[in-house]
């Protein structure tokens, strides 16, 4: 059979650029301490930033619901796939985050290209940040906008192009950049949008269970609707889940239920993965040391990176790559510290920047300092100042 989109070579020059991706085997629950690919391992690459995902009663509450409601929730929102479990939740977010209203959506990509492709017709402008997530700039590809990308976080280059702006403008940012962990000027950039008249929307995939003592951004730096008028959260990072939902007002909430596509044209997510995600905010709620333990825990591991002169990038969050520019460096690397127990990303490009791979370690409430001590004794023999690993 011919391959008239030379699809062998493509994959072949991956290989060669050293770009080429693999899954790998996970064989226990997401937790600290993992079977992978028949070895155990300490894992540092998960988004499960509170240890949530394995915690006894989110499985519970997840079982309990499927005795109660089955698996499969059979249908889309708008059919018959809504149950009072999924209304709940919905309820339980807004409150959560301290808005009006929220709407499940069954992954935060979809819960991104949803609203924005809703929101924006011909004759509109969205403007996002060069380093947003994928979801947030296919989203606007996908409108009928025109899309322009602001320097990552300059205030300055957004304002210039919000002066340039032509119809009704969307901001779109990411709160907490998922592969640099560094966090968006969000104060600055809500003042601008209400200067000129724009809507604000924040991605906080990796904020919300760890920003605002759990609630998120919002929280964080007391945002009501006016100041951010769309707020995206996902469930399956710190809350250990899976799925997401858009929040705000009223409005907003009954017009995505009428027009977002990735909305109306889907499957609702099982009911027992919103049980459990009751659960996981129950537990949010009642044991905050998990929230303030994962602060002192990126506070230890910076701590000590600095000490051993290792390159992190600039990031308070748990999320803390270590920049070792080249790909080929950054595999090297990652299978160093594979080698020696440790699962470590090794995050290349197109994911982020030409020159700029990286690995992306992440820390969560499940670990210990032990751990950390663990890791940073392997980092200080596989770092890139050790000629024989790079």
């Amino acid at each position: 059979m011919s391959d008239p989109f030379q699809l062998a070579q493509r994959l072949q020059e991956r290989r060669e650029q050293h770009l080429y991706r693999q899954r790998r085997l996970l064989e226990s629950a997401q937790q600290a301490h993992i079977q992978c690919d028949g070895r155990a391992l300490l894992n540092f690459c998960s988004n499960d930033y509170l240890g949530l995902a394995h915690h006894p009663r989110v499985i519970t509450a997840a079982q309990q619901a499927m005795e109660q409601f089955g698996f499969g929730s059979g249908a889309s929102h708008l059919v018959i796939g809504h149950s009072r479990v999924h209304h709940e939740l919905e309820e339980r977010l807004a409150d959560w985050v301290g808005c009006q209203r929220a709407l499940l959506f069954s992954t935060g990509y979809m819960a991104n290209v949803g609203v924005i492709s809703a929101l924006v017709e011909r004759g509109d402008t969205v403007l996002e940040d060069k380093l947003n997530h994928a979801s947030l700039l296919d989203g606007a590809q996908l409108s009928r906008g025109q899309l322009q990308r602001y320097h990552h976080n300059d205030v300055s280059s957004l304002q210039q192009r919000l002066m340039q702006a032509s119809g009704r403008t969307l901001v779109v940012t990411d709160s907490v950049f998922s592969m640099d962990g560094d966090v968006a000027p969000l104060q600055d950039i809500s003042s601008l949008c209400q200067q000129h008249n724009a809507w604000l929307m924040v991605d906080d995939a990796h904020g919300l269970g760890v920003l605002g003592g759990g609630r998120g951004c919002l929280a964080e730096y007391g945002f009501t609707s006016q100041q951010v008028p769309i707020y995206m959260g996902t469930l399956g990072k710190a809350l250990g889940t899976f799925g997401a939902f858009v929040a705000g007002d009223e409005p907003l909430i009954e017009y995505l239920i009428q027009s977002a596509r990735s909305y109306i044209y889907t499957t609702a997510m099982p009911p027992s993965v919103a049980a459990a995600t009751l659960a996981s905010l129950d537990l949010l709620n009642a044991e905050q040391w998990r929230v303030e333990k994962l602060r002192q825990l990126i506070a230890y591991f910076k701590q000590g990176a600095n000490q051993l002169g290792l390159p992190m990038m600039p990031s308070a969050t748990a999320i803390q790559p270590l920049l070792l520019h080249d790909s080929e460096a950054a595999l090297r690397v990652s299978d160093a510290l594979l080698r020696k127990g440790f699962l470590v990303g090794a995050i290349r490009p197109p994911t982020v920047p030409a020159n700029s791979a990286r690995l992306r370690i992440t820390l969560s409430a499940d670990h210990s300092e032990r751990d950390i001590d663990q890791l940073l004794d392997a980092l200080s023999e596989a770092s890139p100042k050790n000629t024989k690993i790079i």
